[in-house]
């Protein structure tokens, strides 16, 4: 038997490894040599920071001073085949174990690339030699698939890279799999560095208090579409679109490719450059669809899920998150397909539709990795759920109507607070819907010459009843439809009474003289 392909290694790329890059081989080789030979490490490191770049050095030098060989696994055929490219890069001949290898020649190499359910069945079937392996490498190693393989390596060294270090699965902790974390560089600091862009983030306060949670612990897809497919979601997004990211790239996530499919159209009768693509896609149609992405200065892509790993366009101007979810990992790899730096750009924008940044914090904060490994329930549990996000919402009047207002310096009334302190006093809680009445009067009568003038503008106040009403039904749990709607024009009317009983006597009071008498 001849000299495996890449028994001894020599660098064959002009990829030049940052001080950080080199920095984590080292922590991790010193692990590696340290640590007993079935020790399992995991190395987190956020998007764009080159964690495939880390471990395909890592597997030159380890091929180069061991006599064992190395097995790379990946979840995904894109990230399998730029893994393999990568490694070719750095002079590994590598061979790739997918559903049509040939493995006659297996003996010839060292260094293997596999996706995680073809392994599985290579290993089962016993067609793959894997006695001589010594250094198993996990890619997006929060993936729980990976698993069901560890019983085949327990005499080998595992790591496991990923840029969140959090099971979607929380009956399966990654700290059952894994020792040990190493973490990396944080965000800001490669933010700092110039080595990712900055995000620039635009919240909406979002109702989404209609979303279901599944089995998986993140919103389903049904309760998802039916809210995101609306007129007045579909709405929000091209209105969003059009306020901060006209004619930039632009990347839209979405829960369901129903979703998605009316963001296409919608796009398109607005007369803008957008194109849809899912799972559904023939790797041709795949292809074409990301290749004009990629050419088109001012491109519009509507996805489901499968642009979140493995894609990488650093051109993307804008992420849009048009969906919830209540996967850290999901939110960090779908705002991180946009932080890919270049020459003329350092900041990149994130619209966010699904309360996303509330729950979560904002991409790029300082996240304690090693507590969220060590103590992934409570990471979890101390998430907000949404409406305690939405309880913390201030409701904002539209730009033109707040302008109506120009003479009051703050608009606002807290419904929430109100009814807890006047519940506490043992006040019925109707007194909070006639201090909210007044309020609004008042501020009609504050930027109006007569009592014509305050009913007009308290006609503009609809979305802000309608905010109120439904604060209101949360604090005194009573929500039915009907009842609702019943509040909404009882509030109504008894604000037009009240700005009529009482226009002239708190119009003398703000400006210390009568209303002009009408001629």
């Amino acid at each position: 038997m001849g000299t495996p392909q890449n028994a001894v290694q020599e660098k064959k790329t002009d990829k030049e490894l940052y001080d950080y890059q080199k920095g984590a081989i080292s922590k991790i080789f010193e692990k590696f040599e340290t640590a007993p030979s079935d020790y399992h490490l995991l190395y987190q490191l956020p998007t764009g920071g080159g964690k495939t770049v880390i471990f395909s050095e890592m597997v030159r030098q380890y091929l180069k001073h061991h006599n064992k060989k190395v097995l790379v696994m990946t979840h995904r055929l894109e990230l399998c085949r730029q893994t393999s490219e990568m490694l070719t890069s750095f002079g590994v001949a590598n061979k790739v174990v997918n559903s049509t290898a040939n493995l006659d020649d297996q003996s010839d190499y060292s260094c293997f690339v596999a996706m995680v359910e073809t392994l599985n069945n290579r290993l089962t079937e016993n067609k793959l030699d894997i006695s001589d392996i010594g250094l198993v490498i996990i890619d997006e190693a929060h993936y729980n698939s990976f698993l069901k393989l560890f019983k085949f390596f327990d005499k080998s060294f595992i790591l496991g890279v990923t840029a969140t270090p959090l099971s979607s699965n929380k009956n399966l902790p990654m700290k059952d799999s894994y020792d040990e974390l190493i973490s990396g560089e944080t965000i800001e600091a490669l933010i700092e560095n110039e080595f990712l862009a900055r995000a620039e983030i635009f919240q909406y306060n979002m109702g989404l208090t209609s979303l279901e949670v599944g089995s998986n612990g993140d919103y389903t897809v049904k309760s998802s579409e039916d809210l995101y497919t609306s007129n007045a979601m579909m709405d929000n997004l091209l209105q969003a679109y059009l306020n901060h990211s006209k004619g930039k790239k632009t990347l839209i996530f979405n829960n369901g490719i129903n979703t998605s499919i009316q963001v296409y159209y919608t796009f398109r009768q607005a007369g803008l450059p957008i194109k849809h693509l899912d799972n559904t896609a023939t790797k041709k149609q795949r292809a074409e669809i990301i290749q004009w992405f990629k050419e088109t200065p001012d491109a519009i892509l509507t996805s489901v899920s499968i642009l979140t790993t493995g894609f990488d366009e650093p051109t993307i101007d804008t992420i849009i998150l048009n969906r919830a979810t209540k996967s850290l990992t999901l939110y960090y790899q779908m705002i991180g397909r946009g932080s890919r730096i270049l020459n003329n750009k350092s900041t990149f924008q994130v619209i966010d539709l699904g309360n996303n940044t509330f729950r979560f914090g904002s991409w790029g904060a300082d996240l304690d990795w090693q507590t969220i490994f060590k103590s992934p329930d409570y990471f979890v549990e101390r998430i907000l759920d949404d409406e305690d996000i939405e309880s913390n919402f201030q409701f904002e009047l539209e730009t033109e109507v707040r302008e109506l207002f120009a003479n009051s310096k703050d608009v606002s009334f807290n419904i929430k607070e109100t009814y807890s302190v006047s519940t506490a006093k043992g006040e019925s809680s109707k007194v909070v819907l006639e201090r909210s009445i007044a309020q609004h009067a008042y501020i009609c009568i504050e930027n109006s010459e007569d009592v014509y003038d305050a009913l007009s503008l308290a006609k503009k106040l609809g979305d802000d009843i309608d905010n109120r009403i439904e604060r209101y039904a949360k604090c005194i749990s009573r929500s039915t439809h009907n009842f609702i709607s019943w509040l909404k024009d009882d509030y109504r009317l008894k604000l037009r009474n009240h700005l009529r009983e009482n226009f002239d006597r708190v119009y003398e009071e703000i400006n210390g003289f009568p209303p002009k008498e009408e001629e």
